[in-house]
């Protein structure tokens, strides 16, 4: 039986596709993260009353590198599964899961809504985990890349809770003319 492709080739086509989707997801999350002020550089977000397990400012970037960047190898490993018949089904959940993702920081720092912040990142739990069961019929290394992206949205979602919690009224907390806020 002779070999369509080689292992060379698949791996050269795999490297084709992560050389345009790593960088893709990557820019797509810095678009994100700049669109508004986050962080300690968000006077909204900086007045807020935060629980003890919230991560430092330098842990996110960090993370989130680390997220995109495995996100566009699995994306690319998908890819590269031509002959699949969840192919469309997984790039679908990914363009789905990315917009959810993309929409998440305007809303809670732009927008101050968290509670809707917290129903979109349990819809992103949902279809990263979704996405996860998909890629893993195509591609197990393609779902073990998510696994991370998993455990932080998990843990993102437990501390937007208690943020939640802690600051009742944080809605409606204007801290200052300077303050970025997106209005609806």
């Amino acid at each position: 039986m002779q070999e369509i492709a080689s292992q060379g080739q698949l791996r050269m086509a795999f490297l084709r596709w992560a050389m345009v989707t790593v960088p893709f997801v990557l820019l797509i999350g810095f678009l994100s993260a700049n669109l508004v002020p986050a962080g300690s550089q968000n006077a909204w977000y900086a007045a807020l009353s935060k629980p003890a397990g919230t991560p430092p400012d330098w842990a996110f970037p960090v993370a989130w590198t680390t997220i995109y960047i495995l996100l566009g190898l699995a994306v690319a490993m998908v890819l590269n599964a031509r002959g699949s018949r969840l192919r469309a089904q997984a790039l679908a959940l990914f363009a789905v899961q990315l917009a959810a993702n993309f929409a998440w920081t305007p809303l809670f720092f732009g927008m101050h809504r968290i509670t809707w912040s917290l129903v979109l990142i349990a819809a992103i739990f949902l279809l990263v985990l979704a996405m996860t069961f998909v890629f893993a019929r195509i591609r197990k290394a393609a779902a073990w890349c998510l696994v991370p992206y998993l455990i932080w949205v998990s843990y993102a979602g437990i501390i937007l809770f208690q943020i939640g919690q802690l600051n009742p009224n944080a809605e409606h907390v204007v801290t200052s003319p300077s303050a970025t806020q997106i209005t609806l």
